[in-house]
Order: structure tokens, then sequence, then C-alpha cells
């Protein structure tokens, strides 16, 4: 069997890797030559602890190779990024642009899969676009939705032993889909159809999303009322029902940051509490850049010169290199246009450069620092110890201490 890959990101190279270790040939398709290159010479683009060696393993053996364009293959998946437009609106350009790419290639019998997040009703337009392109593979096309679920920093292990939904747009077209997967998913695979999978996905995420937004919510009144957030919430888990999760500068990455958005476009009289949290989770990150600019402005007014201030963290979750809608970034790039004279570090451990900011080693930063952000909880981080001589903004718990 023959799988190709449409799109070689976060989700799309580390699913690629696994189906290829697993004894699938892989092609896994990128239009930016760069990440062709690179994944040919075995050498991974992110970072995801682990990968790396098997990216070299799999490259080595014959098991993957990457292109700029499609192969003839078994099975395709969509594995593109869908972003959002205009006002949040989504958009599934990609996808509809990967569909397009493969459609030469495609054979009655074959495989097509999305991954990618998308609206309700994407993987029915799909269908309906390659139908209308293809009128010969009406009926002899299995065409199927299988989100991923998976944790940054744990994806190996993720990818293979987490359940999946899978949705086809019939039964063949599902069965079809769960045959594919059981050769490298150990999890449950879990049938209905493309519609529930498709908003499968965007609920796992929109719950998500709501239960952060909860502890964010937290924190600002714990803030306003001169009450530690991480003591109350530890206190209040002790109820048996009770389970609160931890508070943080937002909420980041393209999944939990983005796909209620998917649900509050298309169904904005029914989704109020959805689209509620996603606006508390926008506003603590500009409640967290409002908070430094004010610290500065005190440490100014106190000792008569600005301050040295130390951005750590720039990811949207901890010991990952991922930026993809982070809250960290934001706050960072706001609190410096406000401050185009000030001396600020910025510090992300898991890059190596960045095109935009200059990046500070995150002992040095913090050793340097007046004013120290804790905005992404690193595990380098962790090994810092508390002082006194600084004022700390610990927005992601590295101390769990009360912010000033």
């Amino acid at each position: 069997m023959k799988a190709c890959f449409m799109g070689l990101g976060y989700i799309g190279l580390p699913t690629a890797i696994i189906a290829a270790k697993h004894g699938i040939e892989v092609v896994g398709v990128d239009i930016n030559p760069a990440i062709v290159e690179a994944t040919n010479k075995g050498h991974l683009h992110i970072v995801e602890p682990g990968l790396d060696d098997l990216l070299r393993e799999v490259v080595a053996n014959g098991s993957l190779h990457a292109s700029t364009t499609p192969e003839e293959s078994d099975v395709y998946l969509m594995v593109v990024p869908t972003p959002f437009k205009g006002d949040h609106e989504p958009d599934i350009s990609y996808v509809e642009s990967a569909t397009r790419m493969v459609l030469p290639y495609l054979k009655a019998g074959d495989l097509y899969v999305i991954e990618s997040t998308s609206p309700v009703g994407t993987t029915e337009q799909m269908a309906q676009l390659i139908f209308a392109e293809r009128p010969e593979l009406q009926g002899n096309l299995h065409i199927a939705y299988c989100p991923e679920r998976v944790l940054p920093g744990n994806v190996i292990y993720e990818l293979v032993h987490n359940d999946r939904v899978i949705g086809g747009i019939d039964e063949a077209s599902t069965k079809k889909a769960q045959a594919f997967y059981s050769q490298f998913v150990k999890g449950e695979l879990h049938p209905t159809n493309s519609k529930t999978a498709e908003l499968c996905k965007l609920t796992e995420n929109s719950s998500r999303d709501s239960q952060i937004a909860f502890a964010n919510e937290l924190s600002l009144i714990c803030d306003k009322a001169g009450i530690n957030v991480w003591e109350l919430i530890e206190l209040a888990n002790k109820h048996p029902r009770v389970n609160i999760l931890q508070p943080g500068c937002g909420v980041g990455g393209h999944c939990i940051a983005v796909d209620p958005y998917f649900i509050s476009a298309e169904f904005p009289t029914e989704s109020k509490m959805i689209a509620t949290a996603r606006d508390v989770n926008n506003y603590k990150a500009i409640w967290c850049a409002e908070k430094v600019q004010n610290a500065m402005l005190r440490f100014e007014i106190e000792h008569h010169r600005k301050p040295v201030v130390a951005m750590m963290g720039l990811a949207f979750k901890p010991n990952i290199d991922d930026l993809r809608e982070s809250p960290a970034k934001f706050i960072t790039t706001k609190v410096m246009q406000g401050n185009s004279n000030a001396d600020i570090l910025v510090v992300e451990p898991n890059l190596s450069e960045h095109k935009v900011f200059k990046l500070t080693d995150y002992a040095e930063a913090y050793e340097k620092a007046d004013i120290a952000v804790f905005l992404t909880a690193h595990s380098q981080f962790r090994t810092l110890p508390w002082r006194d001589d600084k004022v700390i903004l610990d927005f992601c718990g590295i101390f769990k201490r009360q912010n000033p």
C-alpha cells in the first residue's frame, strides 16, 4: 500500500513517519521546497521529541520520501492548515487546493481522507468537487474524515495509542478508512459519519477552550481580589468532582485557539458560551500585556530608568517550538511595540533563531532582567530560582506565587 500525505507540518509529517514506520510506503508532499529537501535528508524541521530518529530511519530504508508534487497512491490524506480569514471565518482553501492537486491521480478503489480541522460539511463539499471533476469516480472512491487528536511533545505515542473517530460519506468509506488506520493505530477506531466526525473534532477543542477560559477568568478575579489563583485552584480541586485546569497567558496553537471559531461562525446564534470562552481567552493575553506595561512604568517611576525586561517564552505551550496563535508571542510583540526604547530580552529555548525577535539565552536573560515575565512553562525555566530582587510576573505557574 502507498499513501500520499498532502502537507508535512506539525501533524502531516509525524503521521507520515509513523505510517512509514509501520510498513506503508509513503510520499510526503509539501509546497515548501526547503521542507521537502530537509525531509529527504532526514532532517526534522519541527521540534518533537524522538521524531528525528524515526525520520532518519524511514528515509534511510526508503519507506518515506518527500516531494513537491503528488504521486499515484492508494490513499490520499489532506493534512494541510485550515486558518481563518476576515472576521474569524474558516478558510478551507488549503484543503481545496490540496484536493485539486491529487485529482488527476485518483482512481477507482482509492481512499481520500481529510485530517485537517474543518467546518461541518467540508468532507461532503470536497466529495462534490471531486465527483464534479471526475464523475467516473462517483460510487468508486472512498471518502472519509479522520481528525487527529494529539498533544505536541507526545505525538509519537499519541498517534499510535489514541482512539480515532472516523467518519465516511458512506459506510463503505468508513470501513475502508478504518482498515487503513488500523495498520498503525492501536487505539480504538470509532465509526460515524463525516459531519459528526468533523463536529466531534471541533467539540473536543471547544470544550478545552471553555475549561481553560474558566481558569483564566478565575485568575483575573483573583488578581483583583488579591488571592493566589494557584492556591485557590489547588484547594478547589480537593473536591472529588471538581477538576479546574491551570490558567495561562491565553490560549494558542492551531487547534484550541482556532477550532471554536469554526462552530461560532457557522452557528452564531447557538454558540453563545463557546464564543464567550474565546473572548475570555483572547482578553487574557491583552490583560497580561497591560500588566507588563504597567510594571515597566512603575519601575521607571521608582528607579528613574527603563527596566530590563525578560519575556520568557514564545511558544504556545511548554517544551515545543510551535508559535502558531501563541499568546506569548502576541504579548511580547505588544509589549515591544509600546516600548521601542526599552531593553527587552526575548527568550525561547526551543528555537535557535527567529526572523523577527533577537533571542537571548534564558539564564542570561533572567540574570539581567529587572522584570521577568514568564509566559510559557518550559522545563528550563523551572530550574531558575525565585529572586526577591526582581519583579516577577508569572502568568504560567513557574513559581505559583501571587503576582505583585
